[in-house]
């Protein structure tokens, strides 16, 4: 299988359909191992270093209790703790951290700060988040999606909202699986271009489609798969009230839902917005997963860690 170790994982970009594939089989095996009751200390000894500048629930807690799970040790670091890129240069920060630990996750703002460390890091670096891209959300969600559908390749998965770092990565993954994405934004809300662009050349040899539109019932028509994200992200507070303005038709509701398969199911990397970008109805009903989904940050995020530190699974 698809070689990951001593591997940075900066973007969706960065993983073929193989070694996607790869990741979400050793997830699933080592979830069930962790409800079977299994011990599986993989990484013993090893250490990572998780670098906050946004703060997060779900991924200090993944991936804090994945180190444990597997034996290592996490390390949180919050912005006031190591000043990333103003008290010292990102490029030092790198330098040093590589003497300490065997990886670094970061979740920023910046892509380019991921970037950076991971030119000037002698460890592997995952990107827990930045403002354009967020693969490790996306990697759970695959396998949340594969354990309600069994396969990936085929289903037609509808974004509605905002084309934020969600859609990006959700594109890019889509694309190199065959699976066909519509992507629902209203105007000046769109995903990135250079990745759309990407997403449709992943897409060519799979015969998946992306397609982008202004029309959320276009997107819902027939969807096996629904997703959404709020509507205002971390750090676009002051954007907030022309946010819900411009939004108002993207909300998943009953009637939007209406148009999908009637065994869709519905996905958000939370914290969710109840009543704006979807409603309790949704939220809480019979097609969500939502809680799988935020479960599987935890399996995948294990996964990850183990084969690009080199486990023996």
């Amino acid at each position: 299988m698809a070689n990951l170790r001593n591997r940075d994982l900066i973007s969706m970009r960065d993983l073929t359909a193989e070694e996607i594939g790869n990741v979400l089989v050793t997830a699933a095996k080592l979830k069930h191992l962790q409800k079977s009751g299994q011990p599986h200390a993989l990484l013993p000894g090893k250490s990572l270093a998780m670098i906050f500048q946004k703060p997060s629930t779900r991924t200090r807690i993944s991936f804090e209790l994945a180190m444990f799970q597997l034996g290592g040790h996490a390390l949180y670091l919050n912005a006031g703790d190591i000043q990333l890129g103003r008290g010292e240069t990102i490029a030092d920060t790198a330098r040093v951290l590589s003497r300490y630990v065997d990886a670094i996750m970061i979740r920023t703002f910046k892509q380019s700060d991921v970037e950076e460390l991971a030119q000037f890091g002698s460890v592997p670096v995952i990107n827990g988040l930045t403002d354009l891209e967020h693969p490790c959300q996306i990697l759970a969600d695959l396998l949340t999606i594969q354990e309600r559908k069994v396969r990936l390749a085929g289903l037609k998965v509808a974004w509605v909202g905002d084309g934020n770092n969600m859609a990006n990565s959700m594109m890019l993954a889509c694309a190199r699986l065959g699976m066909n994405i519509t992507l629902a934004t209203p105007e000046g809300y769109d995903p990135d271009p250079e990745i759309v662009r990407a997403a449709q050349e992943y897409a060519a040899p799979t015969g998946a489609s992306v397609v982008l539109t202004r029309d959320p019932a276009v997107a819902m028509t027939g969807a096996d798969v629904v997703v959404t994200d709020t509507w205002a992200s971390m750090g676009q507070e002051g954007e907030y009230d022309q946010r819900i303005k411009a939004f108002q038709q993207y909300q998943v509701n009953e009637a939007l839902v209406a148009l999908a398969d009637q065994d869709y199911v519905f996905m958000h990397c939370l914290p969710a917005h109840r009543g704006e970008e979807v409603v309790d109805e949704i939220m809480d009903g019979p097609h969500s997963v939502v809680w799988d989904e935020a479960e599987n940050r935890l399996h995948v995020q294990k996964a990850l860690l183990a084969l690009i530190l080199g486990a023996e699974i």
